[in-house]
């Protein structure tokens, strides 16, 4: 039930659907003073959302620093690699990579500089059509053919959201009988939920943000001033993980 919730709310969250329903009212309320409001409040938001600038700012404050490779001070047992970063091509029976799998590709750059010795993926399905498809086992298969040995590979099926990922990954770890220590890694915006989890779990991490949204501050005339569509899709990933976490909190799960 509440996987099936949060997947109504995240929808019902998104920036693009206020816009939409303020323009629908302004279209079909009886009130003039009503029209009016509706329509400059979803016009302020639509300048709002696609600003560059702005999602920048509050991605930055939201967003968990990198971490310098030489920051890293030993070599990790695990790399735990959180997934939703493909999609499954069906019809050319291959994956389709997003912009989130550069948590992959640093995954892969941080095990073959030895600075984690395996690679455990965190993911089953977090569709609520298809939850037959397992990213895990994606990834492993995909790992595996560009030459990265099977044995170095563990997979966890089951989880289908991050509470799920840190339970069930300390479940397989924590049941081991040597002491471990696991470098997690995900995307930066993500990393705050992540840790909680995992704190709350009992697994003790280090972290290891990828994919910052929030790079140095550009004063560039279209960045500051432009409208980019392109913003609405950040802002729903940031609105959807500033959510969750209140959530969480909420529920108990960091």
């Amino acid at each position: 039930m509440f996987f099936l919730i949060s997947k109504l709310l995240a929808f019902l969250i998104t920036p693009i659907v206020w816009i939409i329903a303020l323009l629908l009212v302004s279209l079909f309320a009886k009130k003039t003073i009503i029209k009016k409001r509706c329509l400059i409040i979803s016009i302020a938001l639509l300048l709002l959302f696609s600003n560059s600038f702005i999602l920048d700012e509050f991605m930055r404050a939201w967003e968990i620093n990198a971490v310098q490779d030489s920051e890293l001070t030993q070599s990790y047992d695990y790399g735990i690699l959180l997934t939703g970063m493909t999609t499954q091509d069906t019809q050319y029976k291959r994956l389709n990579f997003m912009r989130s799998s550069d948590r992959l590709l640093q995954t892969i750059r941080l095990y073959k500089q030895k600075r984690i010795k395996k690679i455990f993926i965190s993911g089953g399905s977090g569709s609520i059509i298809n939850k037959k498809c397992c990213e895990s086992n994606n990834l492993k298969n995909y790992l595996i053919k560009i030459g990265i040995p099977e044995n170095d590979i563990i997979t966890e099926k089951k989880s289908r959201n991050t509470r799920e990922n840190a339970e069930f990954t300390a479940k397989i770890l924590l049941n081991k009988e040597q002491s471990i220590n696991c470098l997690l890694i995900t995307s930066a915006f993500h990393m705050r939920r992540s840790k909680g989890c995992f704190d709350k779990a009992g697994l003790n991490v280090d972290v290891y943000p990828v994919d910052r949204y929030a790079g140095p501050r550009k004063y560039i005339f279209d960045h500051l001033f432009v409208p980019n569509p392109v913003t609405f899709n950040s802002w729903n990933l940031l609105i959807h993980e500033v959510t969750g976490y209140i959530i969480y909190a909420i529920m108990g799960y960091v």
